[in-house]
């Protein structure tokens, strides 16, 4: 069975709770005093895909504004993009307009753009409406859904709907060093970090 390696950059504000989401996905664990990230945090998950492995390479990048011009090291070479928005924030939803707008601008050609409303554990206080976001969402040709780390409520579905919109490899034979090429990943140091 193949093995493609699949970088996923997470996208969004401070506190929406990307870092939680990777936490959920990779660990199965929610930490409620979790630490805002600095630069970036890099795990890795491999998950069966029909006749594939795909082993993601996850950076979760600092929400920050002082950390906002190194996003591009991370989306840079990314097979997919996760922009999450808290649900409860409307602030965090505007910003991710501007993350779609970065990333239709500079980032790689196809990469395959997931929007995550998190917190949905939280729709009590709902600031953004899910209709406008799933509306946003099927004007760019994004992925959406809305997710609770706390909850493990669509996180897993969310890592499932990237690894469906990854076109298959032609030749199933080929090797895990060639679909790294494939999915034009970036330099090979960051292949072995974990």
């Amino acid at each position: 069975m193949a093995i493609r390696e699949l970088k996923v950059c997470l996208l969004g504000d401070t506190g929406v709770g990307k870092s939680s989401i990777v936490c959920r996905f990779v660990q199965d664990h929610f930490d409620h005093n979790i630490s805002p990230t600095i630069g970036a945090s890099f795990l890795t998950k491999t998950v069966p895909c029909g006749n594939e492995l795909h082993k993601f390479l996850i950076w979760d990048t600092a929400g920050q504004e002082r950390f906002h011009s190194l996003a591009p090291m991370y989306y840079r070479g990314s097979a997919a993009a996760v922009i999450v928005y808290d649900i409860t924030k409307l602030d965090s939803f505007q910003t991710l307009k501007k993350w779609v707008k970065e990333l239709k601008e500079h980032g790689p050609e196809g990469i395959v753009v997931a929007i995550a409303g998190n917190k949905n554990d939280l729709g009590d206080i709902r600031e953004v409406p899910m209709k406008e976001a799933k509306e946003f969402a099927e004007s760019i040709a994004a992925i959406f859904i809305e997710t609770s780390a706390r909850n493990a409520v669509n996180v897993e579905e969310l890592f499932q709907k990237i690894s469906k919109q990854i076109p298959p490899l032609e030749n199933p034979e080929v090797d895990s060093n060639e679909s790294f090429k494939l999915t034009q990943q970036p330099v090979a140091s960051t292949r072995r970090c974990c």
